[in-house]
């Protein structure tokens, strides 16, 4: 019972966030997008054997979204005690602008308490260039496991949306609402 309320409240949190992402366009100037099984296999390459439930989640991605014209994969940790934040660091892949090396960190609030670290692949929809990546993007974040779990957010800014797949390893529950900040650069400062 607890578990299908917590999944209703973030669906429906999630489908406020990005209204409208069933229209979203199928690249931007970056162009060149990725096929899901050339995704699907990027993420199994990645995640290795804790990838059991990253094709549903890469499909339903796919279906909302459609084909994403970058991918990054990184490595995050995060902490909460309501307040929290999240660092994080990985490689942009395009295929006609390259990769390229991109950190995000951002605080969140809500109900939302533990921490993990997790190995992340974010699929980049409508990039137009890669410059355009380094901003902020908001969104709500909805997880609940402990030791390990595979989980999909989305976030938004303008029309571009990146959806972080996550596995993570950690002790977590909550609900929040925050937003990433994506840097050339590390730093420690979440905002």
């Amino acid at each position: 019972m607890v578990n299908r309320l917590f999944m209703a409240v973030v669906l429906a949190v999630s489908l406020m966030v990005a209204p409208g992402a069933a229209n979203a366009q199928q690249g931007g100037s970056l162009s060149d997008t990725y096929s899901s099984d050339e995704i699907l296999n990027a993420g199994h390459q990645f995640f290795g054997s804790v990838a059991q439930g990253l094709a549903s989640l890469i499909e339903r991605s796919f279906a909302e979204y459609g084909q994403p014209n970058g991918y990054i994969l990184g490595q995050e940790g995060s902490g909460a005690l309501f307040a929290g934040a999240r660092f994080g660091e990985g490689v942009l892949h395009t295929r006609n602008a390259g990769s390229h090396n991109v950190f995000w960190q951002g605080p969140s609030l809500g109900l939302n308490f533990g921490g993990d670290g997790s190995r992340v692949m974010m699929l980049v929809y409508n990039l137009p260039s890669v410059d355009t990546l380094y901003d902020r993007y908001p969104g709500v974040d909805g997880s609940i496991y402990a030791v390990g779990g595979l989980g999909m957010t989305a976030l938004r800014r303008n029309d571009i949306y990146i959806v972080p797949i996550s596995s993570g390893v950690g002790i977590r529950a909550g609900v929040s609402v925050g937003y990433l900040k994506f840097t050339q650069e590390p730093t420690w400062n979440p905002f």
